[in-house]
């Protein structure tokens, strides 16, 4: 039962005083107490009664409030009958952990309480025990090797659910197969409850987290597949959305829908298994390409990964470079091995279905980037070698903005760049640059996720050879020349801090970092750099005509 239910019955005598976000909780049991530590009989999801005993001063609420909120308890209802009003120092502490907080008047004993609470949750585990029991038996012996979908069809068939598995992005990687159940989510349904998981996970709550989308609720569970960084694990990982609310279900059928993640999580386990050869020839063909190694043995590597990612016959495939950059707020870890997860979604047409075509990706990590190779199979053509259809900033932007923006807040940014595509290993070493070049342009902007692609390079990078020297001299001259003299004069190294300030996409902290420097003497430099040169390295024009006089001095 819900605690919502406990205020519909007067005759439990029962006055909310704080807590109403939080009155979907589901009751699992009660508990009377009036220790000081109660949290050794205390397992989570119990309504407590107190009669406030333990309470000497008003800093023992705090104290108890956290035990309480530790352990997990869906509420508390403090008697009357004994010490009066419940005081408001405890109102607090309950605000501050958002414990739900009843009083109890005076003439309603604890053990009526009791007694509804015991009634109304037994009630509702004798229905379900039996035949949930059997179904998680099922459910653990049945579908191996059968993939998601075949858990999917168990709680349709058995439970009535209906139930998606979604990635971070919204992508439908697998649905019911049953004719009744519906499998693919309408328009951006999906993306819709991505976006709203991302966002319900950051709070750090406990799934499932309950969202309504269109008159109807669905519950969303996490699947946890391994032991990483929660940051990470929430923006890589895959969620099991079900058109349900789970708010009052008993506890062995959630512990049903937990076992089903588990079961997805497997499924999760074997794909990143499975890309373990496509990671390694991307890591490898990164590796050549950025150390200049010769196109020739550039060559032989791309014969090797060209039958992995494109299995069948197909024709000499062209390929293009998506760089990405996961960037946290407040310097920590690189975000590489994040990017690599996401980039491995994201790269997937979100109208395909299933788990196998994220299986044609090839992606590489480095510190705190990430770098897909992506094949492009040539298009049969007695004329032209031309690639199929290659992938558009503009589009992936479209498809991934509004979920991952939801995950990454106010405290992380996802920058992308994409390269054209190139027919042969000459090529690469200029599309990884131009890929790189234009998550630069992208990360000047404003926003958490942002792509740009190689066609917004058209007008500067890549037209920079044909600038004629005399125009380069003096472009460069007027913005470098000031910060060269003062550098000169005073060892100032204004123009290695630019450098630097650019190449971390105008991060304080990063940038500091990386100069082995205090934040404060970073301001003091930049600021110095736009006074000797009247620009502003907070606008995106003055940082692009920086980068660009720097790529032609």
């Amino acid at each position: 039962m819900r605690l919502r239910a406990l205020l519909d019955t007067p005759t439990l005598g029962l006055r909310l005083l704080g807590g109403e976000d939080e009155l979907d909780r589901t009751v699992r049991g009660v508990m009377t107490t009036d220790l000081r530590d109660p949290s050794r009989y205390l397992s989570g999801g119990e309504l407590v009664l107190t009669g406030r005993a333990w309470r000497r001063e008003a800093e023992d609420s705090e104290r108890f409030v956290r035990i309480l909120a530790a352990a997990g308890v869906a509420g508390l209802a403090a008697g009357e009958a004994e010490l009066g009003a419940v005081p408001d120092d405890l109102v607090q502490a309950c605000v501050r952990h958002r414990l739900p907080l009843f009083s109890v008047a005076e003439d309603v004993s604890f053990a009526s309480i009791t007694e509804h609470v015991v009634r109304q949750v037994s009630s509702e585990r004798a229905g379900d025990l039996a035949a949930v029991v059997d179904r998680h038996r099922r459910l653990m012996t049945g579908p191996a090797g059968g993939g998601p979908e075949v858990v999917l069809d168990l709680l349709g068939s058995d439970l009535d659910l209906r139930a998606w598995v979604l990635s971070p992005t919204g992508r439908q990687i697998a649905g019911s197969t049953l004719a009744d159940a519906g499998p693919e989510l309408p328009g951006g349904l999906a993306a819709r409850l991505a976006g709203e998981y991302l966002a319900a996970a950051r709070t750090g709550r406990p799934g499932p987290h309950r969202v309504t989308l269109d008159g109807v609720t669905y519950s969303l569970f996490p699947v946890r597949h391994n032991g990483r960084a929660p940051r990470e694990t929430l923006l890589s990982d895959w969620l099991l959305a079900v058109e349900a609310d789970a708010g009052d279900w008993p506890e062995e059928r959630l512990d049903l829908l937990h076992g089903v993640t588990q079961l997805i999580a497997v499924e999760r386990d074997r794909r990143d298994a499975a890309r373990t050869v496509r990671r390694r020839l991307a890591q490898e063909i990164l590796e050549l390409v950025q150390t200049g190694a010769p196109p020739a043995e550039i060559a032989a590597r791309l014969r090797v990964a060209a039958p992995v990612l494109l299995p069948g016959p197909v024709t000499a495939p062209h390929w293009q470079i998506v760089v990405a950059r996961v960037e946290w707020g407040g310097g920590e870890a690189p975000g590489g091995a994040v990017a690599q997860s996401l980039l491995e979604e994201v790269l997937v047409d979100p109208g395909t279905f299933g788990p196998e075509p994220a299986d044609r990706i090839a992606v590489a990590h480095t510190g705190d980037e990430a770098v897909a190779l992506v094949p492009l199979p040539a298009v049969p053509d007695e004329s032209t070698d031309s690639p199929a259809s290659g992938l558009h900033a503009a589009d992936l932007l479209t498809v991934i903005a509004e979920p991952l923006g939801r995950g990454l807040a106010d405290d992380g940014r996802l920058t992308v760049g994409v390269s054209a595509a190139v027919h042969s290993a000459e090529g690469l070493r200029g599309a990884l640059e131009e890929a790189r070049h234009a998550r630069r342009v992208a990360a000047a902007r404003p926003g958490l996720v942002c792509a740009a692609g190689h066609e917004e390079l058209a007008s500067h990078v890549l037209l920079l050879p044909f600038v004629p020297d005399d125009v380069r001299r003096a472009f460069t001259a007027r913005l470098l020349d000031p910060l060269r003299d003062y550098d000169r004069r005073h060892r100032a190294e204004l123009i290695p801090t630019l450098e630097a300030f650019l190449d971390c996409d105008g991060s304080w902290t990063r940038c500091a970092t990386r100069l082995h420097l205090h934040v404060n003497t970073l301001r003091y430099r930049v600021g110095r750099i736009e006074q000797l040169t009247g620009r502003d390295l907070s606008r995106l024009e003055d940082k692009l005509d920086f980068f660009l006089a720097l790529r032609m001095s």
